[in-house]
Order: structure tokens, then sequence, then C-alpha cells
């Protein structure tokens, strides 16, 4: 009965998202909402404060921008159990207020208010067996209080501009290659530091940030940007109970992607700082026609430093152009690798090495390429990536590596010995997040994984994704977005953990 009924939700849920498939509306330009959503649910401020002339004008002359969100996620499995393959469907619903001052003198100031209520039967839903729905929710807050709700200061920085470049301190969203907002579900990950963006030398972009803290999308509270929590770090009063384990681990970096073997206990044992601060930058050149440059880094001292170097070519053919590019990462282990092992999931070392080379190195490379048409309003791009046999890349903040070559919704391929294979396709994209046309975005992806280092459902697969967004035509400044993907597993043992995973979202900007 019970899994007859949450399947009726999940499809209920699909039927919402398609009821708006055709509909449209046309914005005039100068007509433009204060702030829309695009496809990798970054927010456009299409209306900004201006110039003020005293810190009073700096308050009256600034602007709010609210926002109304509903999330749902269904997540079913072909075979399940209530532990890590629950069945179940998780709704959110909250929404916004941000507030951006006018600018005196090169300063100004932002804030923003984020909150979400979660609709679920705790009864039926494991906790820890949750998927993506997991973040319309704080676990930790509702394991010890109750409570189904989150209420978080998102956003709370002071910027100061000159010429070309900007000096961004306090809480913010942080876009780099290694680290993003990812707001895909009630509440945007976001960092507390010092970020510098400058695009004062010619066709050239630099961005450097110095970060302290991190808070995940279903925290209440920052943590350290790479340290799995445990019950040493927690003082749990029974380290034998599962669920004060659990609770340990939620109140640090439990993101999906974090070397589980960097322990709060693992660090202090090396002597290492727990709460060590994350360096990346970003650099992009244009000066050569038709070729862009890209190159990123981070490093967390005594621990972890990845360097990205790309290149990207277009072949201009006028109706269409042609863009092969080619992506290379150099993972460096500055002490890691003897603390946690090379597997991201922890739990390897030399008396067990799971198919490691080097168990206890986290030295390792990724090397991609992809081929990208465009023609009219579609995109074509077919892909590849490789993480050598080595060991696995480590960035568990919200920036992916295999993005924009074969990553695909909620798809982590960056253990070592993975190969990838991608086929996109995209219709109406959007630089400011209107879509008056229904925007598509469809891909088929293939992982090879490693069968040595194979870690629970991590066996050969073919993923099969589809996204669907546009404004609603009878709403204005509402945006609807849905999104379905269907796991496939090749191997026969595999069959019963095949999966698919849905939302639906609704967006309304004022």
């Amino acid at each position: 009965m019970r899994k007859h009924s949450v399947v009726t939700k999940g499809i209920l849920t699909s039927a919402l998202g398609l009821m708006t498939l055709f509909s449209s509306q046309l914005l005039a330009k100068e007509d433009l909402p204060k702030a829309s959503m695009k496809s990798n649910s970054q927010i456009s401020y299409n209306q900004l404060p201006g110039e003020a002339n005293d810190i009073a004008g700096m308050f009256q002359e600034g602007q709010f921008y609210g926002r109304l969100r509903s999330n749902n996620f269904y997540f079913w499995w072909d075979g399940q159990d209530t532990v890590n393959n629950d069945i179940h469907f998780i709704s959110g619903m909250g929404g916004s207020i941000a507030y951006k001052s006018a600018t005196l003198s090169g300063f100004d100031f932002s804030g923003a208010l984020y909150y979400s209520y979660a609709f679920l039967r705790e009864k039926e839903d494991f906790l820890s067996g949750w998927k993506a729905g997991k973040d319309a929710v704080s676990r930790l807050d509702l394991v010890k209080t109750g409570d189904k709700s989150m209420s978080v200061l998102g956003q709370a920085y002071l910027r100061y501009s000159f010429a070309e470049s900007e000096i961004i301190a306090g809480r913010q969203l942080v876009e780099t290659f290694y680290t993003k907002s990812n707001d895909t579900k009630m509440i945007p990950n976001t960092f507390d530091g010092l970020v510098f963006k400058s695009s004062d030398i010619p066709e050239t972009g630099i961005t450097l940030a110095y970060l302290t803290k991190q808070k995940l999308r279903d925290h209440t509270q920052n943590h350290s940007l790479l340290m799995y929590g445990d019950c040493n770090s927690t003082h749990c009063s029974d380290p034998s109970d599962l669920t004060e384990q659990a609770t340990a681990i939620w109140t640090q970096n439990d993101d999906s992607a974090m070397h589980r073997g960097l322990t709060y206990t693992a660090l202090k044992a090396a002597g290492v700082a727990t709460d060590a601060p994350l360096i990346t930058g970003d650099f992009r050149n244009t000066s050569i026609e038709n070729l862009q440059v890209d190159a990123s880094f981070y490093v967390v001292p005594e621990l972890l430093s990845q360097a990205m170097g790309e290149l990207n070519y277009t072949f201009d053919l006028g109706a269409l152009s042609i863009t092969p590019g080619i992506r290379y990462i150099k993972q460096f282990d500055n002490g890691a690798g003897a603390i946690g092992g090379a597997s991201y999931k922890g739990g390897v070392s030399s008396t067990n090495p799971n198919g490691y080379k080097d168990p206890d190195s986290l030295d390792a490379q990724m090397v991609a390429a992809r081929l990208v048409a465009r023609f009219s309003d579609y995109k074509i791009n077919l892909a590849y990536t490789y993480i050598l046999d080595e060991a696995d890349l480590v960035t568990p903040w919200r920036g992916f590596p295999t993005a924009g070559y074969t990553r695909s919704m909620a798809r982590y391929n960056w253990r070592a010995n993975t190969k990838s294979y991608r086929l996109e396709v995209v219709r109406s994209t959007s630089s400011i997040g209107l879509y008056n046309d229904l925007f598509v975005q469809a891909s088929i992806l293939y992982q090879d994984e490693d069968a040595q280092k194979r870690s629970g459902i991590d066996f050969d697969s073919l993923y099969y994704y589809l996204g669907l967004m546009q404004n609603i035509s009878f709403l204005d400044n509402a945006q609807w977005r849905y999104r379905l993907g269907y796991q496939d597993y090749r191997d026969p043992e595999a069959s019963g953990i095949n999966n698919i995973d849905t939302r639906f979202e609704i967006n309304y900007f004022f």
C-alpha cells in the first residue's frame, strides 16, 4: 500500500511539471523582473541599486529582492530497504529575502535571509536513506529538536569596488571552479571569507578567495571546509550509538563528495588543523581570438591542493560553431593521503588497499576532452573524462571537476580509474535566466567504474537525464523547473538499485 501511495505522489509531481510544458510569455527588455534564476540555479539580479550621496541614501535607495520557492523530491528504487534504499517523497516550501544597498564612495553591502520548511513522513523515511530531498531540512536539527524548518542568514557582506575590481568580505555566495552556491534545493551553499575579483587587465578575469568557513545547504550553522565530523568533535555521550554517530557527522562537512577519512580524530592525531582555510582562484583570458584559456587552483594548507588548466577554441562557421575543449587537473597530496587514504570514501590504507596502487597517497590526475557544436538555438556537447588510476579527486565544495564535460545531475564520477562518456543536447539557453521558450537539457551518460574500488553502488551504469525550465505565462516573474534522472546499472547484481530521481520546482520572484 505504501509503495503505491508514494509512487502516486511521484507521478503527480511529474504531472505538475508537465502541465505547464507549453506555456510561454513574451517579456519586453525594458520590463525585466528584478531577479530570475538561470538553469545552473544562480540568481540573476536584473535591476540593481545605483549611487547614493550619503549613508542614509545607501539604505533608502537600496532594493529588496523576494523569492517564494517550492521544491519537491521523489526518489524511487527498483528494490528498496528501509535503511539505505528507501523510496521517499520530500517537499520543501520557503523562500528568501535579500537586500542590496546603494553604493557610496565604492562601498555597498548586502544580506539575505533564507527559510525552508520540509513536509515529510518521519516514520517511513529513514534519515540516512534520504537522497536529494534531504537538503530541504536540517537532519541534525530534526533529530535533536524535531524542527523541520531552517532559518539562516545566508549572506552578509561588505563590498568595495574600484576601477574594474572589487573586494567582498563576509558571508557570501562564491562562484568559482571549485566552489559553487549550487542552489538546487532550498538554501544555497555559502562561505565566510574574503573574495577579490578583477577584470582590470584587458580580456582577463581574475577571482581569488580566502575562505574560512562553509555552510552546506542542509545546515543551519557554518562548519569546517575539509573536516569530517565524528564523536570526538561533538563529544557523543555514547560513541557506539548510531544516531549519535550520524549527528556528529552532520555537524561538519558531510557533503556527498567529502573525504570521509579526514575526520576530526584523524586530523588531530596527525597534528593538523581541523579548521584549515580554503584558498582558491580562477583565471580566464580571451586575448587570442576564438581561444578561451582557463586556469584554477585550490589549496588547503597541510592537506591538499589542486590545479586545473583548460583550453577551448571556437571555429566560427557562420550559422554553426564548433568548439573543441580539453581540461587537465592535477591533485597534489600535501599530507591528507597519509591521514585519510587515497579514496574519498575513507577506509583505505596500506593494510586495506581496496584496489588503489598507493592507498596512502592522494596524488591524482584527470584528463578530459569535449566537442561542442552550436547552431540556431541548440547546443550539442560530446565529452569524455578519465580519472587516472591513482587516487580520487577531492572537491567537496559543490564545484564539480567534470562539470561541463560528463557531470550530470547528482553524478559523482571522479573516483580513481573511472571513465565517463556523455552526450548532451541543450535548447533555449539564457544568460539572465528568462526562458520564454521551453528550456530543454537532455543527456546520456555512461560511467565505467573500477570494480576493485567498488563501494556500495559504484557499478558501471547508464544515466539518462531530462531537464525542463520555463517562465510561467499566467504568473509574472515566476518560473517552473522539472528534472528527471534514471540510473540504469549494467551489472546484473546491481539491478535492485536502479533508481529514478524526480524533482519539480516553482520560483516566484518579487
